[in-house]
Formats: C-alpha cells, structure tokens, sequence
C-alpha cells in the first residue's frame, strides 16, 4: 500500500520560503496568487499493512519522524483511498 504524506508550517509560522516564491511570482506579473506555502511530500509504501493498521502507523511516524510538531503539520492519505490530518 503506498501513503503520501504532505508535511508543511502550520498557519502561524512563518514561512520565509513560501513568501519569497509569492513575490518572485508577483515580480513576474502572477498578481493573482495571494499567498505561497512550501512543503515537503513523502511516499512511503507500506509492505503488508492493512488500512486500519495504516492509519495507527502513518500519523505515529509523521509526528515522530518526518515532521517537527511544534511547527509544522501533515496530511496524509493512502492513495486510492482514505485520508487523515493532523490536528
């Protein structure tokens, strides 16, 4: 089964990445983008793992692993399937 996994700064954290993107594009002419959140994307393919037992590990290895909680959040979904988040 394969999960992907979207880690990015939670709303109240800066994101000085996504800011510089959102004026580079204003710069050039894409006056329309309001606002520009960087991330980063993980797929993991879980080997023998049932979709219940999906949904226990996944968020248990997105907090502890691949996103800092204090600042960051995640999304995840098991592609052609269901979907969770962080709180």
């Amino acid at each position: 089964m394969k999960v992907r996994i979207l880690v990015s700064f939670k709303d109240s954290v800066l994101d000085p990445q996504g800011q510089t993107v959102k004026n580079a594009l204003h710069t050039m002419g894409y006056a329309a983008v309001k606002d520009v959140r960087q991330g980063k994307v993980f797929e993991l393919d879980l080997e023998g793992a049932t979709k219940k037992e999906a949904e226990t590990l996944v968020p248990e290895i997105a907090r502890r692993v691949l996103a800092n909680p204090i600042i960051e959040k995640f999304d995840w979904e098991i592609l052609k399937g269901r979907q969770g988040s962080s709180p």
